[in-house]
């Protein structure tokens, strides 16, 4: 054995960080992989952005429009359903109602852990 330890998280148990009025999160980040679940009021929108890490965003409730690439193609993402962004494809998102979404990173998203994620904060 290499005396890893296991960890457990109960999402109520972390802390919700309130970026803007219409969106807040609480982080899970281990060493090489960072887990998030996201609060968007309907009618949020994250800015076009793009990043490094390689994204899963799985919806557990509510309903999010991606707008991806040079913004010729929009994806709507369901609950139950999970979009796969590459690394550095540019995306935007919008709340079509009220979501509650997991987003998995890889590697951890280094500027949501030390707050430079100005493009979150704008309102």
């Amino acid at each position: 054995m290499n005396g890893a330890k296991a960890t457990l998280y109960r999402w109520e148990d972390l802390p919700k960080e309130q970026l803007k009025p219409d969106l807040q999160r609480r982080l899970i980040s281990a060493e090489r992989v960072m887990l998030a679940h996201v609060y968007l009021e309907k009618g949020c929108v994250v800015p076009m952005h793009s990043h490094e890490n390689e994204q899963l965003t799985y919806i557990l409730e509510g309903l999010l429009r991606f707008t991806l690439g040079d913004e010729s193609e929009i994806v709507d993402v369901a609950a139950g359903e999970v979009l796969h962004l590459p690394s550095l494809l540019p995306h935007q998102a919008e709340a079509l109602e009220t979501t509650l979404d997991v987003d998995i990173f890889c590697p951890p998203r280094q500027d949501w852990l030390d707050g430079s994620d100005a493009y979150l904060r704008r309102t």
